[in-house]
């Protein structure tokens, strides 16, 4: 691909990626040189940055077993990332193939290979939107046609909100997505954390500061003002691997280690 086609497509290989690092990471292949060698810098800083994804990944799937469990048959993945395997579709098509999911993301080649992946699926569909303007993604023709808003909801937020920084109003945004959605509705969310965190952590945090995706960590209680207006369900805001984890035998030695929380709200 040439650089005016790179340009032409919204692909800016000067600054490494999040969506396409977290791919790195998790062992993908849709990322570029320098993705990869910033996805090198952060390992040397943060050793078990794959083991994190992996958690996340983990929680992710649990997560939308659990809104499987509840009824839920409509999601909607904000900042979905690559499409990897166990993604939402699969997870939630394996328990009822009519289930409907739209991916949301904003980044050209998770769109790109998000089609691809999609193309012969009726049910799962890729909106290439910025998810920090809800209306562009809700009013959005492919969502209008594959989700029915009047309908409870799963919206998705894995590891998204930490790239929202406090100035750009992260509560107002989870807010337009909760006021458009039916009682009913849920919202799985994992941020990255700096609560019982190494100074690797620290040094990872700082580096993605120079990234095009700069992240800024959230306590619980900073997340749990960040979804006002939902309930959040049992086991609450908790490390990643504590949210109701399949075998509690698996547990990781010290859950803090995985870097991030997780939680789901209900919309009553």
């Amino acid at each position: 691909m040439s650089e005016d086609e790179y340009a032409r497509r919204g692909i800016d290989l000067d600054k490494p990626n999040a969506a396409r690092v977290y791919d790195y990471i998790l062992g993908g292949q849709l990322n570029y040189a320098v993705d990869r060698m910033f996805a090198e810098q952060v390992l040397a800083a943060q050793p078990n940055a794959r083991e994190r994804a992996r958690l996340n990944r983990q929680w992710l799937r649990r997560a939308i077993r659990f809104g499987m469990d509840q009824g839920i048959r409509q999601f909607l993945d904000i900042g979905s990332g690559m499409p990897t395997v166990g993604h939402v579709h699969e997870v939630a098509h394996a328990i009822d193939p009519a289930a409907r999911v739209v991916y949301v993301d904003n980044e050209p080649i998770a769109v790109a290979h998000s089609e691809i992946v999609l193309e012969d699926n009726d049910n799962a569909a890729m909106v290439h939107a910025d998810a920090e303007f809800p209306d562009d993604v809700l009013e959005h023709d492919t969502t209008e046609m594959m989700l029915d808003l009047d309908q409870p909801v799963m919206v998705v937020m894995a590891l998204f909100v930490h790239f929202i920084p406090d100035e750009r109003d992260p509560a107002r945004l989870i807010a337009a997505y909760r006021d458009a959605l039916a009682p009913g509705s849920y919202l799985a969310l994992s941020s990255a954390t700096y609560e019982q965190q190494s100074d690797g952590t620290a040094r990872a945090v700082a580096m993605y500061q120079k990234s095009a995706n700069p992240v800024t960590p959230r306590s619980a209680d900073e997340l749990r003002a960040l979804v006002d207006g939902f309930e959040i369900v049992d086991p609450g805001i908790v490390f990643i691997p504590e949210w109701r984890p399949d075998d509690p035998a698996e547990m990781p030695p010290d859950p803090a280690e995985c870097g991030g929380l997780a939680l789901v709200a209900r919309k009553n």
